[in-house]
């Protein structure tokens, strides 16, 4: 899936030179080569460049990561991880592709997540028994002295 193949040009480009603090947010196919701090998110491909440094929770359909992010990152289908690559934050997507040198530092869920939701109009039902009497029962304590050669005993 890299950007650029297939006729999947970033619409959105951000340079080597260029840092974005705050939520940043796009439609399209995006390139990232610089700084982005704060959240990325985009509804279609991702692809982070080799020397771009990203500290912010990331959101896309496909991604390819080949510089550094620190955060969590959510991929809605496949996840590529080229050589140079280096997470740190947990990974959740369906389709994970790790390149001999990268670095995961995170908890990584894989394939179709399914969660666990409440039926509607029913309550969990958790059975509880009833707490049982603790008698306190108090035992004189036997006093042993060894003798100690050491300390005169």
């Amino acid at each position: 899936m890299p950007i650029r193949e297939g006729g999947h040009e970033p619409e959105t480009i951000i340079a080597a030179s260029v840092k974005v603090e705050g939520d940043f947010s796009s439609e399209g196919n995006v390139l990232i080569e610089g700084i982005v701090e704060g959240s990325l998110r985009t509804a279609r491909d991702l692809r982070v460049g080799e020397r771009a440094k990203i500290n912010a929770d990331v959101e896309a359909t496909n991604a390819v990561i080949a510089g550094e992010v620190h955060g969590n990152i959510v991929i809605g289908e496949r996840l590529e991880l080229e050589p140079t690559a280096h997470l740190f934050g947990d990974v959740r997507t369906k389709t994970f592709v790790v390149a001999n040198g990268a670095s995961v530092n995170g908890r990584i869920t894989m394939g179709e997540v399914v969660e666990e939701k409440p039926v509607r109009g029913k309550k969990a039902e958790i059975p509880v028994e009833a707490p049982k009497a603790v008698k306190a029962v108090k035992e004189p304590a036997e006093e042993k002295v060894a003798e100690n050669p050491f300390f005169g005993g």
